[in-house]
């Protein structure tokens, strides 16, 4: 069953000039993107910078406004919610942020921080079972309940972005969207992180949308793979299925460019856009394409021009 439903989902940018600021066009960050992210199952998003990936997260969990489609969690549709009535839908869907120096007010301690999603939703009957829940949340990302009284400078990446996560799960939600989670640590530290998200998953039996530019952490971590160019999904498939077969001229372009250390074993260098074809030349050619949806192998579809 679908937790996460998104419809011809669209987030469009004006694009503003002159004195009085008027729109003289769009950014179309994210351009008709449709998929579903069934519950329990990790979703990886890649893509070059730029490409609206981040965007899309945002999207999906409101705290950008989308300009057309729909977005659905757990059978209702949660596009149109204002104020209050989004309330429900926060604790249940939350995110963990790419920048784990800047996501962490420096101002408030790591007991303070984790306690105020706590508050804001008042999960907790009193004090007491406030410092409990940090204490326990703490533990559960591989942190001392003694932390809590420190602030964020004093902590490594790495132990902030555990204080991250400890944040996204307090409200207990079902639905994180992991927004390159890693990309600002260390290798080792990296390994450290996806291996605890793993076991969080596992444990609290959540779904995730992983948002990622390194292909390698994307196919260890997802079960399924979302290929984002310029806005569209062009690929999907499962995350044996894209690494093995890579359809699309993009995705194809993206392999040939993870490095390797065994020259056996590096992919052909394959260049996309074509060279000579400016980024704009190619955002262009995709918006005025007529494009679909084929499904090319079992559960592998690709975005292609109709004939």
């Amino acid at each position: 069953m679908s937790l996460v439903e998104i419809k011809s989902l669209k987030t469009h940018f004006p694009i503003r000039a002159g004195v009085l600021q008027r729109p003289i066009g769009w950014v179309r960050a994210v351009d008709g993107v449709s998929f579903a992210i069934n519950e329990g199952e990790t979703v990886g998003l890649v893509g070059e910078s730029g490409c609206g990936k981040t965007t899309l997260g945002r999207t999906i969990l409101r705290l950008i406004e989308p300009t057309a489609g729909q977005i659905w969690f757990d059978g209702r549709d949660i596009t149109g919610l204002e104020g209050a009535d989004t309330k429900p839908f926060r604790r249940k869907a939350q995110m963990i942020f790419q920048d784990p120096y800047g996501s962490l007010n420096p101002r408030m301690t790591v007991g303070t921080i984790i306690a105020e999603p706590l508050r804001i939703h008042k999960l907790c009957a009193n004090k007491n079972a406030e410092r409990e829940r940090v204490a326990e949340l703490l533990r559960s990302v591989g942190l001392s309940p003694e932390h809590a009284r420190r602030y964020p400078h004093e902590f490594s990446g790495g132990q902030r972005q555990r204080i991250g996560i400890a944040r996204a799960l307090a409200v207990e939600p079902r639905f994180i969207v992991c927004d390159e989670p890693v990309s600002a640590l260390d290798v080792s530290v990296q390994a450290q992180i996806v291996n605890l998200l793993q076991d969080l998953q596992e444990k609290l039996n959540l779904t995730f949308l992983f948002i990622a530019h390194d292909l390698a952490v994307v196919e260890h971590i997802s079960d399924r793979v979302l290929v984002m160019y310029y806005g569209k999904l062009v690929e999907e498939a499962s995350a044996d299925e894209i690494y093995a077969h890579p359809v699309h001229p993009y995705t194809q372009a993206l392999l040939s460019a993870v490095p390797t250390v065994d020259p056996s074993q590096r992919r052909q260098r394959i260049i996309w856009p074509p060279e000579g074809t400016t980024p704009e030349q190619a955002r262009a050619s995709l918006q005025e394409k007529k494009l679909d949806r084929r499904e090319v192998r079992p559960n592998h579809w690709v975005l292609q021009e109709v004939s």
